[in-house]
């Protein structure tokens, strides 16, 4: 039985930091109307922090998950009745630092998820590490990862996201560099490699270098973008992952399925640890149709 996600991932120009929220939930809005199926809307990195530079430029914008900026965002996704990932925001952290946070909204106006970038672009980006993946679940659909930019050229961080469960990871993106070429082949890759829907979400030229991609389990490209504003539309079936698991990539290879019971655990050296086989499948339930 189906488990479809009707989805809008916008591929927009970064909105400057200066701007109300107000100015954002215009956007949101015309997304929504322009496609009423949209059941999650997607924004790329740092979407609501454009023309900012230095870490003093972020620190000045920066707000706990509890503050004014993500209650009106919440507020947003719950009168809209979808979910909603507006990119990244710049977090406070209770600590003090200050961090890449990728945050979801629920179509009841909660925060769902929040998910600190473990990963940022050093030496160019100035926030401090996350130190956890994170998923959620979208229920009565399945269970969804995410990750933000650089964090995809780092193959642990999807491959946790599916052993966690997720069937789907969002991956918002603010590159305006050159290397945009290269990840959209690392998210084929990291599709292929965990048998998951990627869904990397670039911000606009002339800014961002664009080319966002939805990716189906198997790395094929369902849906791709050049470089200009554009909202990209898909409706993913999350049973594809279900299928490709069972059956094999295109009815061959099924990496999920390498170890057995009984099977000698592999040292992995690198991270001081090693596989045990019967820890090597996903874990995590799957929603009901």
């Amino acid at each position: 039985m189906s488990r479809v996600l009707p989805l809008a991932a916008v591929q927009a120009r970064p909105l400057p930091a200066d701007q109300p929220t107000a100015r954002f939930a215009e956007d949101v809005q015309g997304v929504a109307r322009a496609f009423p199926q949209s059941r999650l809307i997607v924004y790329p990195e740092l979407h609501l922090h454009g023309g900012l530079v230095t870490a003093e430029d972020y620190r000045a914008v920066a707000e706990p998950l509890t503050g004014p900026r993500v209650r009106a965002l919440a507020e947003l996704a719950g009168d809209l009745g979808v979910w909603l990932v507006p990119g990244s925001l710049c977090e406070l952290g209770a600590d003090g630092q200050m961090y890449d946070t990728a945050i979801v909204l629920s179509p009841e106006g909660t925060l769902a998820a929040s998910y600190r970038k473990v990963f940022p672009w050093r030496p160019y980006e100035p926030f401090d590490a996350g130190d956890r993946f994170v998923v959620f679940d979208l229920l009565g659909v399945g269970r969804a990862g995410l990750n933000v930019c650089y964090d995809a050229w780092f193959p642990e961080v999807t491959r946790h996201l599916a052993w966690m469960g997720a069937e789907v990871v969002f991956n918002v993106v603010k590159t305006t560099t050159c290397d945009r070429t290269q990840e959209v082949v690392l998210a084929r890759a990291n599709a292929i490699m965990n048998q998951v829907f990627v869904v990397s979400v670039n911000a606009a030229g002339p800014v961002g270098t664009g080319q966002s991609v939805i990716v189906d389990p198997e790395g094929l490209v369902r849906v791709h973008s050049a470089t200009e504003a554009t909202v990209l539309t898909d409706v993913i079936d999350l049973e594809h992952v279900s299928r490709v698991r069972q059956y094999g990539t295109v009815g061959l290879t099924r990496p999920w399925s390498q170890f057995a019971p009984g099977d000698p655990p592999l040292a992995l050296p690198l991270y001081q640890g090693r596989i045990e086989p019967d820890r090597w499948a996903p874990t995590g339930p799957k929603a009901a149709p």
